[in-house]
């Protein structure tokens, strides 16, 4: 199967049940989304699929076969940060930084669908993405600083 992540078609010869996330990981050296729970309730192995937010670690790679992929690694185009990246190193919300890759490409998927979210939209949004370190207030900031007004 032909599995398009981040622009790259990667021919994988796997059994469709193996999780999205092993794959990334372990076939295509793409470690940014992290394990967390396994069971899709962290949010820290969070890729976009099609646009949309997914939890690699449930997602199977049967189900994503010719969809585009993409992972936290994806986000930087010729050495620019995504917008959202750059507004996260400014405004430095983490501590451990696990869930960091997860939180962001969340925020990519809000701010595509809605580029000037308030801050409950932000919140509901981002419900399901956990933070350990609990710096949800400078993460809502970061996803304000990429927003556009």
């Amino acid at each position: 199967m032909v599995l398009n992540v981040n622009g790259v078609k990667h021919e994988v010869s796997l059994e469709p049940d193996v999780e999205l996330l092993s794959v990334l990981r372990n076939e295509l050296e793409l470690t940014g989304s992290k394990y967390g729970c396994g069971e899709g309730a962290c949010g820290a192995c969070t890729v976009l699929i099609n646009g949309t937010p997914s939890r690699s670690c449930i997602t199977t790679v049967g189900s994503v076969a010719g969809k585009e992929i993409t992972t936290i690694e994806g986000l930087e185009k010729n050495g620019t940060l995504h917008p959202v990246q750059a507004a996260f190193l400014e405004t430095d919300p983490f501590q451990c930084s696990y869930c960091a890759p997860g939180m962001i490409m969340s925020a990519v998927a809000l701010l595509k669908n809605n580029p000037a979210p308030t801050e409950d939209a932000i919140i509901k949004s981002m419900d399901g993405n956990i933070c350990r370190c609990g710096t949800y207030l400078n993460i809502i900031k970061a996803i304000k600083l990429a927003s556009k007004p």
